[in-house]
């Protein structure tokens, strides 16, 4: 056997071992829950079982909304299969004011600042990102008030669902 200097590899990265994604059983996903469709993480909105045919497993059918888009997707999966559900996590910032179209935001918690969170753009039929959108500017365009925003992210993605006065 080989000694360990005389090995020959390298280590081209390594990273914390947190996964975007993780499997659950599709019969143990719920409304409301997440979910990844088509690779994009998604809000389950409604969802149904049929029953177990002559020809295989009861099929669960999935209607959900993109989180970061609001787009409806849908998918049809056996209750005993695994789908993947993304890790999902909200954080709040302090909101410091906007730049170039991007939020500057401060982590109170970490003491680090971020300035690469896109200012939302508005969706037609989607009221709550307009009011996002107006509560954005009404905090920026005042010294007197500060706010705070929600920061969901996903997949890599980030996105500002929610701003508040404080």
């Amino acid at each position: 056997m080989a000694d360990a200097e005389s090995q020959d590899y390298t280590i081209d990265s390594a990273d914390a071992g947190a996964s975007l994604t993780y499997p659950m059983q599709c019969s143990a996903l719920r409304k409301g829950g997440h979910v990844l469709i088509k690779n994009r993480p998604c809000k389950i909105i409604d969802m149904s079982t049929s029953k177990t045919g002559k020809h295989g497993h009861a099929k669960v059918h999935l209607i959900a909304e993109d989180i970061f888009t609001k787009k409806k997707l849908e998918d049809l999966s056996p209750s005993t299969h695994n789908m993947d559900v993304p890790n999902v996590t909200r954080k709040e910032y302090a909101f410091l004011g906007l730049d170039d179209g991007f939020l500057n935001l401060y982590d109170e918690a970490a003491g680090t600042t971020r300035d690469d969170i896109k200012m939302p753009e508005p969706i037609s039929g989607d009221d709550k990102r307009l009011e996002v959108i107006n509560k954005l500017l009404e905090l920026d365009g005042d010294d007197e008030k500060s706010g705070v925003v929600i920061i969901i992210s996903a997949m890599g993605e980030n996105a500002c669902i929610d701003a508040k006065e404080v």
